[in-house]
């Protein structure tokens, strides 16, 4: 359920962060600059740019993305240096909050309110204001920084931001000819943004492996415009990973460690582990394992060593493996990419190129045709083409399919088969106009979310490929009687079948009781360390609330903790995927596996042992033990008893090689622990 990595930080697209109501736009004159947005191909939406005689920018865009979507009008006044002293924007956010920002810049004072926060701040100099809920037009920043010295500016609220230029691209479309060139937008993220801008300093386009935003008429170009962007991104990682990873140069011994181990679920004080090159050579009780002569030996009194951790639910992107490495996550499970750039970034990471986790598992998607198709993958509409293509995913070394929500309930069956003839596992979205409990016995072997489990006990009127999926069982799923012989029968079905359950707790807890200028509660224990313009981000809040449902919805998510507990009680089999922010999501997913009831080492298991069992790599992952690939993690503390000190991750190893946490989270513009 990935929220589309569209936004240039907020200012320069803000994209999912707000919107006007439909009907309410003023109606855009003859000489508007007209953008289109396309994901997968498919135009999505639009944004539209012009002037009025007055001299004030209008920007309105709106996009589609399954169902969600902003759909947005602002209004900018710009100074002699064409930097905004006045900004207004009201609407309705990505899940269609209605939100409202306004800027103005008076007699040397910044006075701002948004969605997120609201402030003044005497200011002198130049200085951009990160928008928030507003989307101007995005050459303004642009354009701004090429003028300012040093082409940097600092940024209100907080924080300060750089553009570098990057690669010049002649391209055509129509019988025309433009000249545009890419820059690298520093300080609104963990990563560089890059943006498109012609000759003239005006925006051309914004590429996106999942949505893109292109001047209207020239969208044949964006496959050359990515191209360049992923060169620029994978130079931008290899000077990172070069820095990054540090290679021993003889055996490495962990002495006095607390070992987890993950068999067992039990903790073993007083172990000493043997690494050599990237395997685990010894295990045993301090004194009476063999330390290699040359060793790096490495105190670990006080401390927990912990098999690697797996996230079982990622949407893999470069910018995402220091972040994973830098929780103790060595290794995860992308479900649902684009088939060009992620396999070569998941080589890259399991080759150690990159720095990055080990890519277990590599989902191939497919989804049915219809407003409301996923935004990257293979759609079938026909038996005859989801056979092609279940046979191009094996063909091309995956070895999982996921579906989605539009796909026709009766291709199911076919892909099951098709897959599993292959030794493919399935798993996904419930497709629209089924219900969980069918497609388990259609063959799924996996469900990811875990509304799709209740929504198998809710009105079959919803429509499941919309937001529906998530305001219905955010109003509904504090009425779910466990007890009842409905919710027994289902679960005793999951567990008679061997279904796996991915239920992304942290997403849930995110949408059914996060709101507006809080803190998300996902976020809330790593926000202070987060970039400044990331930390407004995690304030912005969840699903529109309807009025007196605000305990409803806290409720709701109460009960998804409850099923989620009967589930493990029950022998259902869990895997911890987070489909949110690498790293700190899957801490605080572990978190609410134990909130629900779940013991601490259970936990634990969940996240080494069992995940490495439902990838299929039991045999060298998992668990601490001789012969096994070197995936550890040190944490100060002990997580087996408390699964928050799970947080506290002093040293990683992976595939033998270490890396530093705070030297992770600084690559990437995270503020040490």
């Amino acid at each position: 359920m990935r929220i589309l990595p569209f936004t240039l930080a907020a200012a320069l697209l803000a994209a999912p962060a707000a919107a006007q109501h439909a009907g309410r736009h003023a109606p855009a004159p003859g000489d508007t600059v007209r953008y289109v947005a396309v994901s997968a191909g498919r135009l999505t939406g639009h944004q539209h740019v012009w002037r009025d005689p007055d001299g004030t920018l209008h920007t309105q865009l709106q996009f589609n993305d399954r169902g969600r979507g902003p759909d947005i009008h602002t209004r900018v006044r710009l100074d002699e240096r064409g930097h905004p002293v006045w900004i207004e924007a009201e609407g309705v956010n990505y899940y269609k909050v209605p939100v409202r920002e306004r800027f103005e810049l008076r007699d040397g004072r910044a006075r701002w309110e948004n969605s997120a926060d609201r402030g003044e701040k005497e200011v002198a100099g130049p200085f951009w204001y990160a928008t928030m809920d507003a989307s101007p037009e995005p050459g303004l920043l642009a354009r701004a920084l090429l003028a300012a010295p040093g082409r940097s500016l600092p940024l209100l609220p907080e924080g300060r931001v750089r553009i570098e230029p990057g690669r010049e691209l002649r391209v055509s479309a129509g019988g025309r000819t433009e000249t545009v060139r890419q820059y690298a937008v520093h300080g609104f993220g963990f990563q560089p943004q890059h943006l498109w801008l012609d000759e003239e300093g005006r925006f051309f386009a914004r590429g996106g492996d999942w949505l893109a935003l292109v001047r209207e008429g020239w969208e044949g170009v964006l496959p050359e415009l990515f191209r360049a962007d992923q060169e620029a991104e994978t130079a931008w990682g290899a000077r990172m990973g070069s820095t990054l990873a540090h290679r021993p140069v003889g055996p490495v011994v962990f002495r006095n460690a607390n070992l987890f181990d993950a068999q067992t679920g039990e903790s073993r004080p007083g172990t000493t582990v043997v690494v050599s090159g990237n395997r685990i050579q010894a295990v045993g009780p301090d004194g009476t394992v063999r330390v290699p002569a040359g060793a790096q030996v490495i105190d670990a009194a006080g401390k927990a060593l912990l098999p690697g951790l797996f996230d079982m639910h990622v949407h893999l992107g470069l910018v995402d493996g220091p972040m994973h490495l830098a929780a103790g996550v060595t290794s995860v499970r992308d479900l649902a990419n684009d088939t060009v750039v992620s396999p070569r970034v998941a080589a890259e990471w399991n080759a150690g190129t990159k720095v990055g986790p080990r890519v277990v598992v590599m989902a191939g998607f497919i989804d049915g045709s219809g407003p409301f198709t996923g935004p990257t993958g293979l759609r079938a509409d026909t038996p005859e083409q989801a056979r092609a293509h279940v046979a191009w995913y094996a063909d091309h070394g995956y070895t999982h399919v996921k579906l989605y929500s539009s796909l026709k309930p009766e291709l199911v069956p076919v892909i099951v088969d098709e897959a599993h003839r292959r030794g493919m596992r399935v798993s996904g979205h419930v497709p629209e106009g089924m219900t969980a409990a069918e497609a388990v016995r259609a063959g799924f072997d996996e469900v990811q979310h875990a509304n799709m489990l209740v929504l198998n006990f809710l009105s079959d009127t919803l429509d499941t490929r919309t937001p529906q999926r998530f305001s219905g069982p955010a109003q509904e799923a504090l009425h779910l009687d466990l007890d009842s012989d409905s919710v027994r029968a289902f679960v005793a079905l999951l567990r008679e079948r061997g279904t796996v359950v991915d239920p992304t707790l942290n997403v849930f807890e995110g949408l059914f009781t996060a709101r507006q200028g809080e803190l998300t509660p996902v976020l809330a224990a790593v926000a202070h360390r987060l970039p400044p313009t990331v930390q407004r981000g995690v304030r912005g809040g969840g699903l529109p609330v309807p009025e007196g449902m605000d305990q409803r919805y806290r409720d709701s998510f109460r009960a998804f903790l409850a099923l989620t507990a009967m589930l493990h009680r029950a022998g259902v089999p869990l895997v911890p995927g987070t489909d949110a922010m690498p790293g700190f999501a899957l801490h605080h997913e572990l978190e609410l596996y134990e909130q629900a009831g779940i013991p601490a080492n259970e936990v634990l298991q969940i996240a080494t042992i069992g995940s490495a069992r439902v990838a299929g790599r039991e045999a060298d992952l998992g668990s601490i033990a001789p012969g096994k690939l070197a995936d550890l993690v040190l944490v100060d503390g002990n997580p087996a008893e408390s699964i928050t000190e799970i947080r506290n991750v002093e040293l990683v190893m992976k595939d033998g090689v270490f890396y530093r946490p705070d030297e992770l989270w600084a690559a990437v513009g995270v503020a040490p622990r």
